[in-house]
């Protein structure tokens, strides 16, 4: 039974997350839907990670297990024609290695976060990015978010509900700039705790507006105490723009 591995994109905002779940959207959801409509086959994706709903993903991975050798192109094209009303789009697909699997093989994720950051509303990106009137600091958040980077208790950031057994995480890159009028938050890690990107971002941008210093967000890490941490930033800006894997 071959494994095939595919790249996908998709905007969040129609969906209640990544993962499968009765009578909600998903993007498992549509995926699973338009592997049964191309192959008859009732099958469950796999992915690299589960985003939250309306969170987005440009370079999101996934696999699944087809009962016949397709060509992958054939693979990509008839799951594309399948989901000409959701809004999933497969990137890419390929025939994946003997053992290898979307989430236990990953090595790193990659996370961008955009702010909109200038007085007028967004029009075109509403929905897919946060909105942000007050000037930002980027260069201010960028110099105190190197002290999230490492090996570190990120309890703080750690959503009440997260599943995960320990909240000890490296953060390899975290990365802020502005880009025009938007300012982009890039995170790297092999993985990351529940709502961990969107709750550093949220406090990173009490230090861009002034009301936290660098030295209150290195308190806030090393409290090891979800009351410690500022706001939550919402899931619009939110992207899974990639998924790492050894050897590549």
């Amino acid at each position: 039974m071959p494994r095939y591995r595919l790249t996908i994109e998709y905007d969040g905002r129609p969906y209640n997350g990544f993962q499968a779940q009765a009578s909600q959207p998903s993007v498992q959801g549509a995926l699973e839907a338009a592997v049964k409509a191309f192959t008859g086959q009732e099958i469950r994706v796999a992915a690299a990670g589960r985003t939250d709903t309306g969170v987005h993903a440009t370079g999101q991975v996934v696999h699944v297990d087809l009962e016949r050798d397709w060509p992958a192109e054939t693979v990509m094209n008839a799951l594309n024609a399948h989901l000409t009303r959701e809004a999933v789009s497969v990137l890419d697909a390929s025939v994946a290695p003997e053992g290898w699997h979307a989430r236990f093989s990953a090595d790193e994720r990659r996370y961008l976060y955009r702010i909109l950051n200038r007085r007028a509303p967004p029009a075109l990106d509403k929905g897919k990015v946060w909105h942000m009137k007050k000037a930002l600091d980027a260069e201010g958040m960028h110099a105190a978010a190197q002290a999230l980077v490492g090996l570190h208790d990120f309890t703080t950031f750690r959503d009440m509900a997260c599943q995960a057994k320990s909240p000890l995480k490296t953060l390899d890159v975290a990365r802020v700039s502005r880009v025009g009028e938007e300012v982009h938050l890039v995170f790297e890690a092999r993985s990351f705790l529940h709502r961990q990107v969107r709750s550093m971002t949220g406090t990173l941008v009490e230090v861009g507006v002034g009301r936290w210093t660098a030295d209150d967000l290195k308190a806030a890490l090393e409290a090891r105490d979800r009351t410690a941490c500022g706001p939550v930033a919402p899931s619009d800006g939110l992207y899974l723009t990639g998924v790492g894997y050894e050897g590549e």
